[in-house]
């Protein structure tokens, strides 16, 4: 995945099927869709793959205990289809997590029990395995230092794990495999109208400051929470339709929640739930819903989401955790459609919905990460009937991500580039075995492998998106930004100049991931 190559056909492609604006989850399942249809597609993301709310998720794949708690079976059943779609395409980037659901009430073993064997049954043919009703003992053997107050045993069932932004990197390099054309940094200026009727983008380059035009039949917004942003250079009559809603993790050391399964505290003081879930040899701890009025790229934590996330882990499990122990911390912004009369995000749902605006581009926004793929489909579809496109099925149910492998390590540090780990295990035994830093697991070859093969343009890319350094130990990433920046600038052909801009920009964001 070469980004000159795709300047080149950019430059070189006077029509498109379908452009699509936005490479998070929605946009880059939406473009494996289409071109895998066979359309002729492309892809623009402003910032880099995955920068906004789909790096920055808990991790997990799942269908979403507490809609079935809210009666919506219906999003729940989707959901576990599709979780067990992306575990069977994706295993080398997805896989089956036990959770454990304490209960300190009699009756509450028998209620979640029960629940958890609906929820394992909508599952049908994609089970990840059953349910299990838990004694004290056993619960206090999964959850190492859990109260054992009160506590009157437990539940464990099965959901999916995976890495959100290795998956978004993945999702690329599987679109540009069937043939779409995908560029990060490219940021979309204006929409081309003709007689009132959106036909093609305007286009900056971020990285060259060149402009570009590229005339389609059908504009898909797939932007996230700034979908309202776009959605104004078609209709700036419109009303706000998304309402964002802040979510906060943070990252601790194991040593804290030892132990290869996951914690889900099933309801907090604001109503929502809470996981402590393990990633990359650490533990993800998450998340908050806090109403913000403006949708940024870097959304910061707030002092009270962070002491609510700390105070409710604490409440469960016992293991001296201080605030002077979170490694990284880290926000993201759910794109929520706005229901009139509705304030409190918690209530909102987190289904998708699609719409035409007034010149004919498609619009795609809510949603999560685990129907990603049914999203895609369900828009290029809509696509297909707007645009009058030539009928050809989906071919995403089957289709392989990426690096697809049929037997996956797991113990396997590299195991997340699945095929690909071989030839950068190749490069480590060529002398680029060293650990960015010693903290942190990863080694120079994969900062050479982002950047000669997944459009790594920056060091943020490499240290919070190709790598996960800047989420799992922010201190740790910013102490290894100067090697990174290093090897980039002579990979890259950059100057002195270039390598210190890129520190200093890493450092300014890194901020926003440690606790003063």
């Amino acid at each position: 995945m070469n980004r000159s190559q795709q300047i080149q056909q950019l430059k070189t492609t006077n029509h498109w099927d379908i452009i699509i604006i936005g490479g998070g989850a929605t946009g880059l399942g939406a473009a494996v869709d289409a071109a895998g249809r066979g359309y002729k597609t492309l892809l623009l993301e402003q910032y880099d793959f995955g920068k906004g709310t789909s790096s920055r998720s808990t991790k997990l794949i799942h269908g979403g205990v507490r809609y079935l708690q809210q009666g919506n079976f219906r999003l729940v059943r989707d959901a576990l289809r599709e979780r067990g779609l992306l575990l069977k395409n994706a295993p080398h980037i997805a896989h089956p997590l036990k959770l454990v659901l304490p209960a300190y009430r009699w009756w509450e073993k028998l209620y979640y029990g029960l629940g958890l064997k609906v929820y394992n049954f909508l599952s049908n043919k994609l089970s990840l395995g059953p349910s299990e009703i838990l004694s004290i003992k056993k619960t206090q053997e999964y959850i190492k230092g859990l109260d054992g107050k009160k506590l009157s045993g437990g539940v464990a069932y099965f959901d999916g794990q995976f890495d959100d932004a290795r998956m978004c990197v993945s999702l690329a390099l599987t679109a540009t495999d069937v043939s779409a054309t995908v560029l990060n940094y490219c940021r979309v200026t204006d929409l081309i109208h003709d007689q009132g009727k959106v036909k093609g983008v305007v286009i900056q380059d971020k990285l060259s400051g060149e402009v570009h035009e590229a005339r389609g039949t059908i504009v898909i917004n797939a932007t996230g929470v700034f979908v309202d942003e776009v959605l104004k250079m078609d209709d700036d009559g419109l009303t706000k339709l998304v309402t964002p809603s802040q979510g906060v993790h943070i990252t601790i050391d194991k040593k804290f929640f030892p132990g290869d399964q996951a914690l889900f505290i099933p309801r907090t003081d604001d109503g929502r739930v809470l996981f402590a879930v393990p990633f990359h040899d650490r533990v993800i701890i998450g998340t908050t819903d806090t109403s913000v009025e403006t949708a940024v790229i870097e959304p910061l934590p707030l002092e009270e989401e962070v002491e609510f996330v700390i105070n409710h882990f604490k409440r469960y499990v016992q293991t001296g955790l201080q605030r002077s122990d979170v490694k990284s911390v880290f926000a993201g912004l759910r794109p929520l459609v706005k229901i009139p009369g509705q304030k409190k995000t918690a209530l909102l749902p987190r289904d998708h919905t699609i719409w035409v605006s007034k010149g004919g581009m498609i619009n795609i926004s809510g949603g999560k990460w685990t129907t990603y793929r049914k999203m895609a489909q369900e828009v290029i579809l809509k696509a297909h009937y707007e645009g009058g496109l030539a009928y050809t099925r989906c071919q995403t149910e089957t289709m392989k991500i990426h690096g697809w492998m049929k037997k996956v390590d797991y113990n396997d540090p590299l195991h997340y580039y699945g095929s690909d780990a071989a030839a950068i295990r190749f490069l480590q035994h060529q002398g680029y075995s060293q650990l960015i830093h010693p903290e942190l697991p990863f080694t120079v070859a994969e900062v050479y492998w982002s950047v000669l093969n997944e459009m790594a343009m920056t060091v943020e890319d490499v240290l919070a998106r190709r790598t996960r350094a800047l989420f799992l130990d922010a201190k740790a990433a910013v102490e290894a930004a100067p090697l990174v920046a290093d090897i980039m600038m002579k990979e890259l052909n950059k100057d002195e100049a270039w390598k210190q801009q890129q520190i200093a920009a890493f450092n300014e964001v890194a901020k926003g991931y440690m606790l003063k």
